[in-house]
């Protein structure tokens, strides 16, 4: 086996190792050569190649999103290291253990014009966890060693990103056949967190209030055991709100919010309005609900998280740091099912709302809000749901998605431009059957994505292609013109039939009502590799298709 000769990169491949860390993406470079060599050249490591640092980034997010421990990303010096802030950014707001390491030039070749080089250090000062600026030279190997502890163990205790910036000076390809170094392993603390807080004055008034809302946030799957949304299900005081990244279910949860709310008047909503909302998980897609919950705000919000509270809807009263399993068991066993109608009323409108979804659906003309019902009728069980942002995930909202799938989407920035990419890395970490949803513009717009060797047979895309940002004819504004067609809508005629054809995947596509449902049904029935339909919509209807759709069903 070989080692590189530099010392930096001797510790690093030690620790990574040492703590787990063994899922490396390299983007190639001349400057990390040291890091390459000592990753890719060490067994116990998987190592996967990928040029495009952007693209490499996101894969290694999807890749941690589902492995559920850090995965690392190692570039060269200069540009190539900014590529990655927009996942250092989504990893950051979405709690995800992303590693980060950068080779860099020597600090006396920064800012004399030489070569790929830029000020590396703290480059993510806003988005991080954790920046370990190390220095090369044997003089430092503790402080370097030191560093390179605190940063990795920070991105296991906490579930963020960290960077790890080291310098090395050349030569950079020697190697020796011997351990030059046996850097020391400080263990992470994984401390199980308990509550601090007297609980007594929160059941009282959790106990005597008639209306309670539990809103939940993006959660992986089975975050919270079953008993407890048995629990709260049966609770005729609890209203549960959540959405298709919560990967939460009951019958007795309002899991489409924005068919229950957008058709309320302001009567409605004075109902609706509880006396305490809880919160648990990330990023709430719903505008509706926040604006609802701004406009109508509870007399008290809570929030559980270990780690981190938002106060989203400018009320949040207290932050219980802790897991949500935790806070459950020592909080429901004191707490008592009330009588109320609160959560048998807006159950009662839930059951209304899906009769006249049924309805609608089979009057609609040929348009997106169609295309998204088929594929979520004919959408297979037990498979891994990832959904592009956008549109896409907006729509995601409005249908009933079976429980067996396990639903995710990169809302920490709620960004277009990693979505495949994120796709990819989850499809080959979590190795079982995965389904991506995207939109035209965020297809085309991470199309690199696909340039890898580390797409499985079981990957499947469908891209809706209206011709560009139908979003945007959703959204308030003029629509009739060439400065929206231009500037919002990015209007274009691209097809995505030749990258599949150059990354080696099976191409169907559909523009037509007849033809959906059937191709639909073949594309998901495909098992000889990878494959992609693009399913053609007119631009034009879609937004009002969309916009009746809320009046039909109040």
């Amino acid at each position: 086996m070989k080692f590189s000769t530099k010392i930096g990169s001797q510790t690093l491949v030690q620790l990574c190792l040492d703590k787990g860390i063994d899922h490396i993406v390299i983007s190639p470079g001349s400057r990390n050569a040291p890091l390459s060599i000592g990753f890719a050249e060490h067994p116990k490591f998987k190592c996967f190649s990928i040029v495009d640092e952007r693209c490499a980034a996101f894969f290694a997010l999807g890749m941690a999103q589902q492995l559920k421990k850090p995965v690392a990303v190692v570039c060269t010096s200069g540009s190539a290291l900014l590529n990655y802030y927009p996942a250092v950014a989504e990893a950051f707001y979405s709690d995800i253990p992303l590693v980060v390491i950068s080779a860099d030039r020597p600090v006396d070749y920064i800012d004399i014009g030489d070569g790929q080089t830029i000020r590396q250090q703290n480059v993510f000062e806003n988005h991080i966890l954790y920046s370990a600026n190390c220095t090369e030279g044997e003089d430092f190997q503790i402080k370097n060693e030191t560093e390179m502890n605190i940063a990795l163990n920070t991105a296991i205790e906490l579930n963020g990103p960290v960077h790890i910036n080291i310098p090395f000076s050349e030569p950079l390809y020697q190697t020796t056949e011997n351990q030059l170094v046996w850097p020391q392993n400080v263990k992470p603390r994984l401390i199980e967190k308990t509550l601090e807080e007297e609980l007594a004055p929160f059941i009282e008034q959790w106990n005597n209030s008639q209306r309670k809302m539990i809103l939940v946030g993006t959660l992986s799957p089975n975050s919270v055991e079953q008993r407890f949304v048995e629990q709260l299900a049966k609770d005729e005081s609890v209203l549960v709100l959540t959405e298709s990244t919560s990967n939460l279910h009951s019958e007795n949860f309002i899991s489409c919010i924005d068919q229950l709310i957008t058709p309320l008047k302001d009567e409605d909503f004075k109902k609706l309005q509880p006396d305490i909302l809880l919160t648990f998980g990330g990023m709430v897609v719903s505008k509706r609900i926040k604006a609802f919950l701004r406009n109508f705000p509870p007399k008290a919000h809570w929030h559980v998280d270990a780690k981190k509270a938002y106060d989203t809807f400018f009320v949040l009263k207290h932050h219980f740091k802790i897991p949500i399993n935790n806070f459950f068991v020592e909080f429901l066993p004191k707490t008592n099912a009330l009588k109320s109608d609160y959560q048998n009323h807006w159950l009662t409108v839930k059951h209304h709302r899906l009769q006249r979804h049924e309805m609608y659906e089979m009057e609609i003309p040929y348009s997106d809000f169609m295309v998204f019902s088929e594929i979520f009728t004919q959408l297979p069980q037990n498979v891994q749901l990832q959904l592009s942002n956008s549109a896409t995930i907006r729509y995601a909202q409005l249908f009933e998605i079976h429980a067996s799938a396990e639903v995710f989407c990169n809302r920490g920035t709620s960004g277009i431009d990693g979505s495949t990419s994120t796709a990819v890395g989850a499809g080959y970490a979590s190795n079982i059957p995965t389904v991506f949803i995207t939109g035209d513009l965020s297809f085309f717009y991470d199309s690199n994505a696909l340039w890898n060797n580390y797409i499985l047979k079981n990957f499947k895309i469908i891209v809706v292609n209206n011709g560009g940002g139908g979003i945007f004819r959703i959204l308030p504004g003029e629509k009739d013109s060439e400065f929206f067609d231009t500037y919002f809508e990015t209007k274009h005629n691209l097809s995505a039939k030749q990258l599949s054809e150059m990354y080696g995947f099976k191409y169907e596509t559909v523009g037509k009502e007849e033809a959906l449902k059937e191709s639909v049904k073949n594309f998901f029935n495909e098992k000889t590799g990878p494959a992609l339909l693009e399913i053609f919509t007119p631009s034009t209807v879609n937004d009002k298709v969309l916009l009746d759709y809320f009046k039909f069903i109040s």
